[in-house]
């Protein structure tokens, strides 16, 4: 594909962290919410794009029109907690007229609909003002559903407000429970709420324009995105890999901000205390700043509270993922520091199977990354994965005499597509590695860019849910070459392919600024025909750890594009005997019922879900307390019972020791139950030891040129 070296395919939730906004930013008035003209000109280049060069054929109809809708409606109110029915009723006119009004360039209907949105936040946050010098009786056994994605719109202002009292009573009772006292809270909560309103009141009218033509991209396809002048600031900061903060990815989740992903090797990543999924409820400046409240804040002004300076200190208030909703919030301090992506560079460890004199090499690799323009200046040493594996290998196999190789992809998000190229070509001779399919049909095959093999020995590769788009390329060509076995939990499913599109290459009559969209135009597939798009890459023997993986990564979007195939790529599978892999898999299945650091695992992962999966809560203060002892003691039970496991003495019953555990044991006595337990397969399949020969017969195909694509 000639145009593949220019795309980039960037792991969609970086795409979601905005700009700085200074916190002083003037209220915008109704009047000025109109559209403008360069909305309009963008507006007809992005239905331009999406309807004549999307991967996905999608017609601009009634069914689109449907879901562009349903989409704004959770884009500026997703918990249903600010319209009201009759609100939805009377937009309801829209529904499968949206189609149409973008046809003729006509917005107003989505300025429409954000004003009345505007509307019932100022109604809403006056009446959870008015409410907090209210005398909450906390013993009433009652609940407050908090997560109401599901539901649907109250019919009229006294549901609405029954919502909102109970709302309020339990941010009070959260507070209360942390021992503020009532004036602190007061306090507080009006700060919160009063930002809430500050903060719409903020957005102009680029803001809506960008929220309605998003819901329009993410109605065809979840990776096609428009991005604002404003927030292409920050996609740029991401492109250049460089930024000054805590390496974490953030996303809005309804009053929220969550932590998407932590980025290797930053600060956040090396305090082993901020985990992906918690949420940030407070940011405080130094080591002794206030914590700033940042609950109902907009996720740009989050960011610039987090954003900072090299060698500054920021504490951060979080809501760990596996506390619940009813859980204590936690600090964590941490020096903010200059991320460089392309320094998470592969590294190596080695692990003694016990019982057995067999040595496994562990190449751990977290991102797919190479020196672009060290390359492109024809340096000769310039870092790329490739080449610091072929290093890695080099030294295990020359000392350290390993008999097995894991390649550790867990939480890899991708990287360079040239480099999952040359990474697959260390383990088998020459032949396809990955195909891809662009809008118009047409099926480009890319191979092994050099022949020869720098590691012919037994070969494992393990994976989570996490791992995306360029791991997935190499984990379906090693599985499809039958060159080694696959472990851990389906990957992410994301087999596509994006273009950033500057838009004022196309509008040449204007000064303005008017954005860039990403849109999907290819799609991968496995040399085997099938593509990892959706269902991702299966593992030859799954981890338990892998249920409920059904609503995780790409199979979690209601649209995203299908599991699709094409016609297989020629190639020879290697001779090696995956028959093996059945027998494997049931001594692994006997371990892992033995093995109780194992169990413990999975009995933490439960705990976990069971308190993710909660969207009510109770607001009878006993209740609470004795819900959150529990889930603490629970919590407690699972530490002490790994860390005498691990040979560490059990914790006291203090919270602020239990609270503090994960980073001790981590430290101490770091254990990865999983890794350890892919060494023990891999060595099933080794032993008893004998010479292992690949045949690594392959198509003789011409070396394919040379690409820079991003996954």
């Amino acid at each position: 594909m000639k145009n593949i070296r220019q795309l980039f395919l960037f792991a969609g939730t970086l795409l979601l962290v905005i700009s700085n906004v200074s916190a002083d930013i003037k209220t915008v008035p109704a009047s000025a919410l109109e559209p403008e003209s360069k909305h309009i000109r963008a507006s007809e280049l992005i239905t331009h794009i999406l309807t004549t060069y999307h991967y996905k054929k999608t017609e601009l109809d009634d069914n689109l029109s449907a879901l562009i809708y349903k989409h704004y409606l959770e884009n500026l109110d997703q918990n249903k907690a600010y319209f009201l029915k009759t609100d939805i009723d009377e937009f309801d006119r829209y529904k499968y007229e949206i189609d149409n009004a973008i046809i003729r360039s006509d917005l107003d209907p989505a300025f429409e609909i954000f004003k009345r949105y505007r509307k019932r936040v100022d109604e809403r946050i006056q009446f959870a003002l008015n409410t907090i010098n209210s005398d909450f009786d906390f013993a009433i056994d009652e609940t407050y559903r908090f997560d109401r994605r599901e539901d649907d719109w109250f019919a009229n202002k006294a549901e609405l407000d029954k919502l909102w009292h109970k709302r309020v009573k339990n941010d009070v009772l959260n507070l209360k429970l942390t021992k503020k006292e009532p004036d602190e809270i007061k306090k507080t909560l009006t700060d919160r709420y009063n930002r809430i309103l500050s903060s719409t009141l903020q957005l102009n009218s680029n803001d809506v324009f960008q929220s309605f033509i998003n819901a329009y991209t993410t109605a065809i396809e979840p990776h096609t995105a428009y991005f604002s002048p404003r927030t292409s600031e920050n996609f740029d900061i991401s492109m250049r890999l460089s930024l000054e903060g805590i390496g974490a990815v953030l996303r809005g989740d309804n009053d929220y901000t969550q932590v998407v992903k932590i980025i290797t090797g930053g600060p956040a990543d090396l305090s082993n205390q901020l985990k992906a999924d918690d949420r940030i409820v407070g940011v405080g400046q130094d080591k002794d700043g206030k914590i700033v409240d940042v609950i109902g804040w907009r996720l740009d002004d989050v960011v610039d509270l987090i954003r900072g300076p090299k060698d500054s200190i920021i504490r951060i208030e979080v809501l760990p993922k596996d506390i619940g909703a009813e859980g204590t919030s936690k600090i964590v301090t941490m020096t903010r520091d200059k991320i460089k992506l392309e320094e998470q560079d592969a590294s190596s460890s080695i692990i003694d199977v016990p019982d057995t004199k067999t040595r496994i090499g562990v190449i751990n690799l977290p991102t797919f990354y190479i020196d672009f323009a060290a390359q492109a200046e024809g340096k000769k040493d310039y870092k790329s994965t490739s080449r610091d594996v072929r290093k890695l290998i080099k030294s295990m196999v020359k000392e350290e005499n390993i008999a097995g190789l894991i390649i550790d992809l867990r939480s890899n998000g991708g990287g360079s597509l040239s480099e999952a190229l040359e990474l697959t070509g260390l383990f088998i001779d020459r032949g396809p590695v990955v195909q891809t399919k662009d809008a118009s049909g047409r099926v480009d095959i890319n191979y092994d860019p050099e022949p020869g093999i720098s590691y012919p020995g037994p070969l494992a590769v393990l994976v989570d849910r996490n791992s995306a788009s360029a791991s997935e390329i190499f984990a379906g060509a090693i599985q499809d070459y039958r060159r080694g076995i696959i472990i851990g939990e389906p990957t992410f499913g994301k087999g596509t392919v994006q273009n950033v599109i500057d838009l004022n290459r196309f509008i040449k009559e204007s000064n303005e600024d008017h954005g860039r969209l990403k849109t999907t135009i290819a799609q991968f597939f496995r040399v085997s025909g099938g593509s990892n798009q959706h269902k991702g890459v299966v593992p030859d023997i799954i981890f338990p750890t892998a249920e409920d993986s059904s609503d995780q990564g790409e199979r979690a979007y209601e649209n995203a594009l299908p599991w699709d195939q094409v016609k297989p790529a020629r190639y020879y599978p290697t001779s090696a005997p995956i028959d093996r892999f059945e027998i494997a898999k049931v001594e692994h299945e006997k371990r892992i019922k033995e093995n109780k650091l194992f169990q413990l695992l999975m009995d933490d992962l439960n705990v976990k879900r069971e308190a993710s999966d909660t969207k009510e809560i109770s607001l009878l203060e006993s209740k609470r307390k004795t819900e959150r002892e529990e889930l603490l003691t629970a919590k407690k039970d699972i530490q002490n019972a790994m860390r005498v496991e691990k040979g560490l003495p059990p914790l006291d019953d203090t919270e602020e020791e239990l609270e503090a555990s994960d980073e001790e044991s981590e430290e101490d006595d770091p254990i990865d139950i999983l890794l350890n337990e892919t060494a023990e397969i891999l060595n099933d399949l080794i032993s008893p030891p004998k010479e292992n020969t690949v045949d690594t017969r392959t198509v003789n195909a011409k070396k394919p040129a040379t690409t820079n694509n991003n996954l």
